[in-house]
């Protein structure tokens, strides 16, 4: 009897080749059935080690072909806690790099285990579970708000976490965790790669390390540095339960837990780099190649997975569907998601089998889709251009909003006059509808103003140019392009004129992501302030530098406060988070009006979206209501450096406006102050007021 936590039920019929059905290790009665695919090899051996000298081989038995590429053995050699690897012997031809004393990871692998410095064995896991009937929050789309932080580093100092649980999964459950993200008002916590990974020989070399997890070793074992010590010395069955246990925790509070997979490479690297699994299981299918087996690298990372074969395919689908249903994962955010989306040509397409199979598997249904829409490759830059289903890290949404709030404000200090208009700025304000096709509504763009990438929100206020020597590369590494602005002065200041510049442009910069039409992502640590000391690729430090501090000024304080009042804000008005684009002259449900005025009250005219003199915009949104009840905001938006009088606008309907945020506040204020049509409202310069219109 096959044991059913094991069983990987097939994909949607047609979809991808059933022969590829129940690869990996499946329990069974007295032992497991093993499944490898290899459509090239000749051979493939298990190889079974003794229980604690993971050099010892104690069996070797071969696997027979049972056709479709698939080879296969049932044995009794195979149960949980089994270390093994695999062999496999094939032709040697271009593209083929088989070597039968290659000790190798099974792909299906669940438990891994270190041998020495750079070897690696599989174990059998059972992964049995008991979820106590915890379901998954299944929040819904327009009222996600993503928070993407590192696994460790969100936990590793903070000073209520117990020190045996910093920086680990059970960490990042613990209650004061959980308290600060229910408090702040987050709803999704978006990891960084937990698959399990390794560090790149190169890094070693400079003592460093690969923190962030983007290098693959296995895409279906947790990363085991994240459990706690004893997790570790029990083994991979106790790390998979402590990973579990953190998932069932944040559930039970409501939190949705968002992996970043990292399908599109993986730490074998460029020829020549290590040969620890699908290289010397069969190179040619797996990675992308000229006919002389030279790699089309389309990621940067020295080899580019090739979706394009069904057996890859169904890897990175196996992979997804495990991760979703037996560890209850909510969604999935895909690195460099245009590799997963390249034919066979190496052609990026949206209608990619398997971009079209990760939406249509009943298997992952529910499951949030994010893509990461571009890789380096030639046509890799695919913002807007994902299927309808799939939601998109909006780099358009980025660049517009750094641009506006900094470096315009950088230029016209020095121009005396700023380099655009307000209108593409309005446009991402509301929801991109110029990069989402009408099908997909708002909810496709993911706004982000800073993420792992990059610098943090503080960097971005504090300085022109990267500050990257760390890293060993002599400051080459790393975005050169930033568009951000220091203020007058690079780094660390004691002037409090800059200072206080500096915290407006802050809070200019998280208002706008917080009340813009969309999905909200904010990277942990910004709701303070955190600083990288200018660094933009801190990739590779696992050190005070990246791990967030939690001991802050008490202007780190109020941020912190301002953050917390938006997220209210955005969830107490349903018009600012429209699900679909407003049509003219047609009602849509669960869509947001939006009208648009100058600084005089007056309807905007075309020459004023595109004067760089006229850098004021009065916003009003409308709900139309489906689910939630009527709602009308109005956001004030000025975008120089000199104040104005604001009047407000003659609004059909409307009678008062209830001021509910301003970010030229150093604290967010309660006092609520109404005004009518007509009134004026003094703006300081580069700030923006939110308003309730009664």
């Amino acid at each position: 009897m096959i044991s059913p936590v094991s069983v990987i039920s097939p994909p949607a019929a047609g979809l991808l080749d059933p022969e590829l059905d129940g690869l990996g290790v499946v329990l069974i009665d007295g032992g497991a059935r093993l499944r490898v695919w290899s459509d090239s090899a000749d051979a493939i051996d298990l190889v079974v080690f003794d229980d604690t000298d993971l050099d010892w081989i104690t069996a070797t038995d071969p696997l027979v072909a049972i056709g479709g590429g698939v080879w296969e053995i049932t044995t009794p050699l195979l149960r949980p806690g089994t270390r093994y690897a695999i062999r496999v012997d094939g032709p040697h031809a271009p593209g083929n790099t088989f070597n039968r004393g290659t000790l190798l990871l099974e792909p299906y692998s669940r438990g891994l285990v270190r041998t020495g410095y750079d070897g690696w064995r599989s174990e059998v896991v059972h992964g049995s579970f008991d979820w106590a009937g915890v379901a998954k929050p299944a929040i819904p789309m327009d009222r996600t708000v993503l928070y993407e932080g590192h696994l460790k580093g969100m936990s590793k100092r903070h000073p209520d976490v117990p020190g045996a649980l910093r920086g680990t999964y059970a960490g990042l459950a613990h209650p004061a965790m959980v308290q600060h993200f229910l408090d702040l008002g987050v709803t999704s916590i978006e990891l960084l790669p937990v698959h399990a990974f390794t560090t790149e020989p190169r890094l070693l070399q400079h003592g460093l390390t690969n923190y962030w997890g983007y290098n693959s070793l296995n895409f279906f074992t947790p990363h085991a540095a994240y459990a706690t010590e004893d997790a570790r010395r029990q083994g991979p069955e106790a790390v998979l339960r402590e990973f579990k246990g953190m998932v069932k925790l944040l559930h039970e509070a409501g939190l949705e837990v968002i992996l970043d997979v990292v399908y599109n490479h993986t730490a074998e690297e460029g020829i020549g780099g290590p040969r620890s699994s699908l290289r010397g299981i069969d190179n040619r299918a797996y990675y992308r190649q000229q006919e002389d087996g030279a790699y089309i690298d389309v990621t940067g990372c020295g080899n580019s997975v090739d979706t394009s074969t069904d057996a890859a395919a169904r890897l990175v689908l196996d992979s997804l569907r495990y991760w979703a249903n037996d560890v209850q994962i909510d969604g999935f955010r895909f690195d460099l998601a245009a590799t997963l989306g390249r034919d066979a040509g190496h052609v990026f397409t949206p209608e990619h089998p398997l971009l079209r199979a990760i939406l249509d598997d009943p298997a992952l249904a529910g499951a949030k889709m994010i893509a990461e829409p571009w890789d380096v490759g030639m046509g890799g830059w695919q913002t807007g251009n994902f299927g309808d289903g799939w939601s998109e890290w909006n780099d358009r949404y980025r660049d517009r909003v750094r641009n506006f709030w900094l470096s315009d404000v950088d230029y016209a200090r020095r121009a005396s006059t700023s380099p655009v208009g307000i209108g593409g700025f309005a446009n991402r304000l509301a929801g991109s509808a110029n990069t989402f096709a009408d099908v997909r509504g708002p909810l496709a763009s993911v706004n982000f103003v800073t993420a792992h990438d990059g610098f943090t929100l503080r960097d971005l206020v504090s300085y022109d140019v990267k500050h990257n020597l760390g890293n060993g590369e002599h400051n080459r590494d790393g975005a050169d392009t930033n568009r951000s602005f220091n203020h007058g002065a690079e780094g660390p200041t004691d002037d409090e004129r800059i200072l206080a510049t500096r915290r407006k442009a802050m809070r200019n910069l998280l208002g706008t992501l917080l009340l813009s039409a969309g999905v909200p992502m904010l990277t942990a640590g910004d709701e303070f302030a955190r600083t990288q000391r200018g660094n933009n690729n801190a990739y590779c430090h696992d050190s005070v530098l990246t791990w967030l501090s939690w001991e802050h000024a008490p202007w780190q304080q109020d941020l912190y406060s301002h953050v917390r009042h938006l997220l209210r804000l955005r969830r107490e008005n349903p018009a600012l988070r429209p699900s679909r684009f407003a049509r003219l002259g047609e009602r849509t449900p669960s869509a947001s009006v939006m009208e648009w005025y100058d600084e005089h009250g007056e309807t905007m005219s075309i020459e004023r979206w595109t004067d760089p003199s006229h850098r004021t915009l009065q916003y009003v949104a409308a709900s139309t209501p489906e689910f939630e009840r009527f709602n009308r905001v109005l956001l004030m938006v000025h975008g120089t450096e000199r104040p104005i009088e604001v009047t407000l606008p003659d609004v059909e309907g409307v009678a008062s406006f209830v001021s509910l945020w301003s970010s030229a506040d150093e604290t967010p204020s309660e006092s609520a102050e109404v005004f009518g049509p007509g009134d004026t409202v003094a703006l300081a310069g580069t700030s923006m007021r939110l308003f309730r219109a009664e």
